[in-house]
């Protein structure tokens, strides 16, 4: 192999190591100390005692794994007037407010969306639960870790903005699960990309 070609490969292969270094969470699981600074800011925030103990309980079971936090969304037909949106403004106007914020905060922790659909039919299985017949959306979004939903759960920004994702919907699901199978990981996508672009410059450049 000449230069060029051990050239090509091992800059690919530098710029894969440092996207999964910093897509993947090297920090572990939350640690006692963090835990305790996250509870305090939610209650400087004003959450209330059983949101601090559901989130407590989120941070102690910690696996310092990635999720994927699984939305289903109905959106509200007469949202409030809230004051950056004004009056009129539809249900997506509120939740395109709301992720005005939410979307650099992800981006900047290796977090970001990986579905999102709406609804052609009214759910076709319901069990033990009034009222989940009909979901006008579903969106999946992942999570490098648990510490980094956290940091933007209990930003200030975060919480100027809540109301209006509150205000856009009628009802919401939202539940973390860790992936078994997940083929549309990034890592593994990236791998796939820079392996066949490489080979086939190898191929068409230095391979004559």
């Amino acid at each position: 192999m000449n230069n060029k070609r051990l050239w090509l490969w091992l800059i690919s292969l530098g710029v894969y190591v440092a996207f999964c270094l910093w897509y993947t969470n090297l920090a572990g699981p939350l640690s006692e100390g963090e835990i305790a600074g996250f509870i305090t800011r939610m209650e400087q925030g004003g959450a209330s005692p059983e949101r601090v103990a559901t989130m407590r309980r989120f941070m102690e079971e910690d696996t310092g794994r990635q999720f994927i936090m699984i939305n289903a969304l109905d959106m509200r037909e007469d949202p409030p007037d809230l004051p950056a949106t004004g009056p009129d403004a539809t249900a997506s106007d509120l939740i395109n407010h709301y992720m005005e914020h939410m979307y650099p905060a992800q981006f900047a922790r290796a977090s970001h969306p990986v579905f999102f659909g709406r609804a052609v039919f009214d759910a076709m299985d319901v069990s033990g639960i009034e009222g989940a017949e009909h979901w006008e959306q579903g969106a999946l979004f992942r999570y490098r870790s648990r510490r980094d939903i956290l940091e933007i759960a209990t930003n200030p920004a975060f919480a100027e903005r809540h109301d209006y994702k509150m205000g856009a919907l009628e009802k919401t699901i939202a539940f973390p699960v860790e992936a078994v199978l997940y083929y549309s990981d990034l890592r593994f996508i990236l791998a796939l990309l820079l392996f066949s672009l490489v080979s086939l410059i190898d191929l068409l450049i230095y391979r004559r």
